[in-house]
């Protein structure tokens, strides 16, 4: 799959490893491919994000991912869930980090170090086989970054949701790209 892959595509990829290895993230997760298109300039998913994120802010979803990160990568609708049952999540993260430090319910290594290079969790598989899906959807034969974006809002999770609390959803990515079949993004 990854022959189909755009340059830009396989810099996300690339950058996303790298993400999770400074991190000392076991492995590469939806967050990090995320992250790794926030980083992003001059591409497609670049141009959707810059059109669509409000003020073009995209500082503020890093910071709605991190946030997500210290509650072990819980979205708002798991912690309303947890909520209704009574179990405090702020709580527990606040008591936790206070007695382990900030982010200690991350899984990640508090150095940012660990022994060798990640590999793919299974939500960053999923998020790759949904762009290859995306990619045959829309009927083009490359997968760029921008298909990767639109498989991270087609898909549950955190990076979905802090994108839509930010204006991109899977709707408005569509919108922005075009349908698909040339290429070319839409005014």
């Amino acid at each position: 799959m990854f022959e189909r892959f755009t340059k830009d595509a396989r810099a996300v990829v690339r950058d996303a490893v790298e993400h999770a290895g400074t991190a000392g993230a076991s492995s590469v997760d939806a967050t990090h491919l995320l992250l790794a298109l926030l980083d992003r300039k001059g591409s497609r998913a670049s141009f959707a994000l810059t059109a669509l994120v409000a003020d073009g802010d995209r500082e503020s979803v890093r910071r709605d991912l991190e946030a997500a990160r210290r509650r072990a990568g819980l979205s708002r609708a798991d912690t309303d869930a947890l909520a209704a049952l009574g179990i405090d999540v702020p709580g527990i993260v606040a008591r936790v980090e206070e007695a382990h430090g900030v982010g200690a319910m991350s899984g990640e290594r508090k150095d940012g170090r660990r022994g060798g290079r990640p590999g793919f969790g299974r939500d960053a598989k999923e998020v790759l086989e949904e762009t290859l899906r995306i990619a045959l959807a829309r009927r083009e034969r490359n997968l760029g970054d921008e298909h990767i974006l639109l498989a991270l809002t087609a898909r549950p999770g955190v990076p979905a949701e802090v994108l839509a609390d930010h204006g991109v959803t899977h709707a408005s990515l569509t919108r922005v790209l075009g349908e698909g079949g040339g290429g070319q993004a839409c005014a």
